[in-house]
């Protein structure tokens, strides 16, 4: 192997510092990236310690490029930039035309695959490829055309189109609210299994029942039990299939609101600081196909502002029932 390849590098560790010099900020370029922050400034020491040099200067509440890191990133920027060209261009011919979209497994299972047949019946002539993968991808140096990331605001880029925030309330099949052990306040989630989707890295706060039951003056209580899940859609199935009681996403499981497979016991809720955010690539913006996909998008996401499910269980049945006779 040549020498200068040997000494390239980490691809991970000079994505994370392209992506800290461009933010400025170890905190939302973890959030761009999907890793940690303290993950992503490990990157950055070790990639400091390889090179030799300081690359940026940690001050207090902020963080700026040193010179040599400056002129650094630069050539970074322009070195991941010209293999993203190439890579493109090799891919080209190969290529199936359509609108690739990218999101996280859950959102896509439980969001877009549903609603999928209402854009197919408005542009039957474009197809539209689903990549669902919880890894973050660079819209400048890959084949998707969109994105949907969850992101709070400061990280959402200029050209971002907001679809909607979230709602946090606990859900669970309507058998399992009115059983043996009904669900009437906060404090009756003691004689209910919780389910947890698994976070060891901390980076889904807002999805813990720790936290949930704390501000619910509930600090401490212990359930009947718990089921962790790595996906959230696991975690909205066994809820579904009466195995517990989980943290319910508004709009994400609107459609289990609505139709009764799950139901909301209490009133009370909050609301998320982040939102879902769709995000086009700078190479597909122009496109037709990518362009209607957009708005389609848009369209879905203030139809669920609008079609708001019922606040609680009890209520939940009764819509149903009626719009069934």
């Amino acid at each position: 192997m040549h020498k200068t390849l040997r000494s390239l590098p980490s691809l991970d560790f000079l994505r994370g510092f392209e992506a800290a010099g461009r933010r400025l900020s170890f905190t939302l370029a973890a959030d761009e990236l999907f890793v940690t922050q303290s993950a992503l400034s490990r990157q950055i020491k070790a990639l400091e310690d390889a090179l030799g040099t300081p690359l940026f200067e940690r001050r207090h509440r902020a963080l700026a490029l040193t010179a040599v890191g400056a002129a650094f990133h630069r050539a970074t920027t322009e070195a991941l930039d010209s293999v993203a060209v190439a890579a493109d261009r090799a891919r080209g011919a190969s290529l199936s035309p359509g609108v690739t979209l990218s999101t996280t497994v859950s959102f896509a299972s439980l969001w877009i695959i549903p609603r999928l047949s209402n854009f197919r019946a408005r542009h039957p002539e474009v197809e539209v490829y689903v990549s669902a993968d919880d890894r973050v991808v660079d819209l400048g140096r890959g084949d998707v055309d969109i994105a949907v990331r969850y992101l709070p605001e400061s990280a959402a880029p200029e050209h971002a189109v907001r679809l909607f925030g979230e709602r946090m309330l606990p859900v669970a099949s309507p058998r399992i609210i009115g059983g043996a052990a009904p669900l009437r306040t906060p404090a009756d989630l003691a004689h209910h299994v919780l389910l947890h989707l698994d976070d060891a890295d901390g980076r889904t706060p807002w999805l813990d029942w720790r936290s949930w039951l704390a501000s619910n003056g509930q600090p401490g209580m212990k359930a009947a039990g718990s089921l962790r899940f790595k996906l959230y859609d696991q975690v909205i199935q066994a809820a579904v299939g009466g195995q517990g009681v989980a943290l319910g996403r508004v709009p994400m499981i609107a459609d289990h609101l609505r139709d009764g497979r799950l139901a909301a016991p209490f009133a009370k809720r909050y609301d998320s600081a982040r939102g879902y955010y769709a995000i086009v690539a700078p190479r597909a913006a122009e496109r037709d196909d990518v362009g209607a996909f957009l708005r389609w998008l848009a369209d879905e996401a203030a139809q669920a502002a609008v079609d708001t499910p019922p606040k609680t269980g009890i209520r939940s049945r009764r819509v149903r029932t009626a719009q069934t006779r």
